[in-house]
């Protein structure tokens, strides 16, 4: 059994959405084989500094919670989303993790899947794929990590208002993905059923691609009062809610440090059902 979750945007300004993930962590993730965090983990990722901030310790207690997750035998992997995408090896280390390239092949029991936060299919906004290449080039991500700590957490802020700002004027096609560019993706990543995030409309989608019957999984953002998981038992996927209730509060957990996992070098794994 493994859990696919994406877009929790966890910050202090989201207490009911970290607690709510906090709860999952010490509860029904424990059941699971692995789990599979396709994406904005985090509502914005500075640098992996961050993790020593003196003044800031939200970003050490989700590697903590991670980290017990992982210390007691569930798999934690992680993609980059397009709000935490500088999430790096001392973020992994820290919490456990792996970090995944996008996309991400997958095979478990005999079918094949393929992992993506998303965020490249939405072609049709063209404005966002252009930011999205600028700061994904790693002569950007050097420059802007060798600032001091407090401000890429400035300008990190400044982003965000600037993406919300975006978002509220553009309809509702550029933001979701392009079903031609979707359907080219799957081509190319032989026929596999996709797993996706970032656009905040959960379903699942149906594709005809040359004569091949694809699924298309989209995965739920996570609320204040409720979050979401896509579980698969090597058979069937099946969407579990997850709700936030006073009488369950999970204390955080306490980091302990230990080795952390490497990124994969091929962008594969074989996961065989528990």
């Amino acid at each position: 059994m493994f859990h696919l979750l994406s877009d929790l945007h966890l910050s202090p300004d989201t207490p009911g959405v970290t607690r709510l993930f906090f709860d999952y962590l010490a509860g029904e993730a424990r059941s699971a084989e692995r789990i599979f965090i396709l994406g904005d983990l985090f509502e914005a990722w500075p640098g992996d500094d961050a993790l020593d901030d003196p003044k800031d310790g939200f970003g050490r207690d989700v590697a903590g919670g991670l980290r017990a997750l992982a210390d007691g035998g569930t798999g934690v992997a992680i993609q980059h989303g397009n709000r935490d995408f500088l999430l790096g090896e001392r973020f992994a280390e820290r919490s456990g993790a792996v970090l995944l390239p996008d996309p991400c092949a997958l095979s478990s029991s005999g079918r094949r899947l393929i992992l993506s936060h998303g965020d490249a299919l939405c072609t049709g906004d063209a404005d966002y794929q252009s930011f999205r290449a600028r700061v994904r080039a790693p002569a950007w991500r050097d420059d802007f990590l060798s600032r001091p700590l407090g401000e890429r957490k400035a300008a990190v802020a400044v982003m965000r208002r600037q993406s919300e700002a975006a978002k509220r004027k553009k309809a509702a096609p550029y933001l979701d993905i392009n079903v031609a560019a979707t359907e080219d993706f799957l081509r190319r990543h032989d026929y596999a059923t996709l797993i996706h995030g970032h656009t905040h409309r959960p379903g699942r989608h149906a594709h005809l691609v040359d004569g091949h019957r694809l699924e298309r999984w989209v995965l739920a953002d996570w609320r204040e009062d409720h979050g979401e998981y896509l579980a698969w038992d090597g058979q069937q996927f099946r969407r579990q809610r997850l709700e936030r209730t006073e009488d369950r509060k999970t204390e955080c957990p306490v980091f302990r440090s230990s080795p952390g996992a490497k990124r994969p070098s091929n962008g594969t794994l074989s996961i065989k059902r528990k």
